[in-house]
């Protein structure tokens, strides 16, 4: 299965509550956290809502 290393750029700070919870829930807690997820429909979906604070790479 394939897998996705996701990492946090930018900082929670700021940001509304949900997305600091789905950041929470991969993982994620400061700025340069990085984490590896299953490449499924609901990381896709979490990355997808804060994407703008990630930096996505697949691997395999």
């Amino acid at each position: 299965m394939a897998k996705l290393n996701i990492k946090l750029v930018k900082s929670l700070n700021g940001r509304l509550a949900k997305h600091i919870a789905t950041a929470n829930s991969l993982g994620l807690r400061r700025i340069g956290d990085a984490t590896e997820q299953p490449d499924n429909p609901q990381t896709r979906g979490k990355i997808a809502q804060i994407g703008y604070l990630l930096r996505v790479e697949e691997t395999k």
